[in-house]
């Protein structure tokens, strides 16, 4: 197995160069540094990972830490969308990527910065942490770099990635103020996710500036899951019939809207419009073709990525990336007929 002892004798440089050059660092002359790689490549020389790491206190590798993760989780496909961005970023770069998971009986066994540690990550990206999850002021607390998706929280060593919610969701009912609704009620994910905050503000705005008073009972709690928003849009809908639109802070909860709405004999849109948030796959192929405020999932994670890395290398000029979202107009919204 080739050695860097091997190198250097090859190259007829030392081993301390040939260590500093395949390490990169930046006092070994850059033709010495093409002449060193261009040997080792010769000689078919695979570095070993791990003694690397203990050598310079840095294992090259980058965790996705997703909480609560489920077989629920498989109908809205984010947490793969974003651990595909993130594996394609770090696919062109030398880091690697694991995946590890977490849930209320592992907090209570082991610290973050433990499970960090265990899993020799230098820096780790999480999605979908609640904002009471007991990990999130560990990570605020830590020395390890961290990127969230989702939760805007910058510190020395916290980024995030995430989009304009607020915008997102105020566009999204602006699209049914177009069309002439003015009934427009709300399913809204769990109270401990930052973007369900953020969605239910830009439905109020988008309200208040048409001059449409908010109405508190209207906005009902689907908790992200296509079951719960089912059971809460049939009860709304049978207290209240004026309803002539819904938005959706999901399109996992949108599809259990459309299913209690065709329960209840109603069509879809000419009785009631309905827009989602996401655009998920599974949004071009239910009947009808779900009308939602899109978000580049796979673009997030690659972003998150991508910020890490430079945190980890001390190159980022901004600690948050906001990415934009896009209203997709499909079948399942139409002009309101009195």
């Amino acid at each position: 197995m080739t050695t860097i002892k091997d190198i250097a004798k090859a190259a007829g440089v030392s081993v301390t160069t040939v260590s500093r050059a395949l390490n990169g660092y930046s006092d070994v002359n850059e033709k010495t540094r093409e002449k060193i790689i261009a040997v080792s490549k010769e000689l078919n020389y695979s570095p070993n990972i791990l003694a690397r790491g203990l050598v310079m206190n840095k294992s090259k590798t980058i965790g996705l830490l997703v909480s609560g993760m489920t077989r629920q989780s498989l109908k809205d496909n984010l947490t793969f969308e974003v651990l595909c961005g993130i594996n394609q970023f770090s696919a062109e770069t030398d880091y690697d990527l694991i995946l590890f998971s977490t849930d209320s009986t592992k907090q209570r066994e082991k610290t973050y910065s433990q499970l960090c540690r265990e899993r020799q990550v230098d820096g780790v990206i999480i999605q979908g942490i609640r904002t009471d999850d007991p990990y999130l002021q560990e990570v605020l607390e830590s020395d390890i770099p961290c990127v969230l998706i989702d939760i805007p929280i910058e510190s020395e060593t916290v980024g995030c990635v995430t989009t304009d919610n607020v915008l997102g969701a105020k566009e999204a009912v602006n699209h049914l103020l177009s069309l002439g609704h003015q009934n427009i009620a709300m399913v809204n994910g769990h109270d401990f996710a930052f973007v369900s905050q953020k969605r239910l503000e830009g439905y109020k705005l988008a309200l208040q500036e048409k001059n449409i008073p908010y109405r508190a009972e209207w906005v009902v709690n689907g908790a992200f899951r296509e079951e719960q928003a089912e059971y809460e849009v049939y009860g709304l809908l049978e207290r209240n019939p004026e309803i002539t639109a819904i938005f959706c802070a999901s399109d996992v909860m949108a599809i259990g809207a459309i299913k209690a709405i065709k329960t209840r004999g109603l069509s879809i849109p000419e009785q009631i419009s309905i827009v989602g948030y996401d655009d998920i796959l599974l949004a071009t192929y239910i009947t009808p073709a779900l009308t939602t405020m899109a978000q580049d999932i796979y673009k997030m994670g690659y972003e998150a990525a991508k910020l890490l890395v430079k945190m980890l290398e001390n190159k980022a000029e901004s600690h948050q990336k906001l990415l934009e979202t896009q209203l997709i107009i499909r079948e399942s919204t139409t002009r309101y007929n009195s």
